[in-house]
């Protein structure tokens, strides 16, 4: 893992305890599902849903990579979906960069791939906008991991799920074209690396 990346989330599990109690109740169910595959010896999915997925998704999904990587739990598997597709947002891979991530964009179509690199002896991941059911997104025995109350309201029904929880976050989008916009992004990308290291630190 990059030095820097180590380090953040060295300092970031020392802040468990910011983190509100009915918070951890539910982020805790999502830990649970995670032990209880890997005791039943099966893969674990977890697909992180906005509704752009353009933000706070793509965060999820690197975050659970990192940290099942931090805590070396193998055989976990993270993706993103919206309920519509639009672009990985340039704000986020910024923040991501900002943090130490390494990204390189496949093209330059509005919505090309991102390569989202955390080590170097790891596979990159691929990070696009796309909807939740996307050939690339599993399609059964996975965790649907609903990160904005729109798509929470907006997605009543997914199919195949074996967990759907919704642990929503504000949306930095508010702060686009602000004074504010940096510091916004940094501090969504904070909460949840914090809150997805808090997930895997239970298992």
């Amino acid at each position: 893992m990059y030095t820097s990346i180590k380090k953040y989330c060295d300092s970031l599990v020392l802040e468990f305890e910011t983190i509100p109690q009915e918070r951890k109740i539910s982020l805790s169910k999502i830990s649970e599902y995670i032990k209880v595959k890997l005791s039943d010896k099966e893969p674990v999915s977890l697909t992180y849903i906005c509704t752009h997925n353009s933000r706070r998704s793509h965060f999820g999904q690197i975050w659970a990579a990192v940290a099942s990587n931090y805590y070396a739990i193998s055989n976990v598997h993270s993706f993103s979906g919206g309920t519509e597709s639009t672009e990985f947002n340039n704000n986020a891979i910024e923040a991501l960069k900002r943090v130490g991530f390494k990204t390189k964009a496949l093209g330059t179509d509005k919505n090309a791939i991102q390569l989202v690199s955390y080590d170097d002896g790891e596979n990159a991941l691929e990070c696009f906008s796309k909807v939740y059911d996307h050939p690339k997104n599993p399609q059964d025995k996975f965790a649907a991991i609903m990160t904005c109350s729109e798509a929470e309201q907006n997605c009543p029904f997914i199919p195949n799920v074996e967990l759907r929880i919704a642990t929503t976050y504000d949306d930095p989008k508010l702060f686009d074209g602000t004074d504010l916009c940096e510091e916004k992004y940094d501090e969504r990308c904070r909460q949840i690396a914090l809150e997805t290291l808090y997930v895997f630190s239970k298992i």
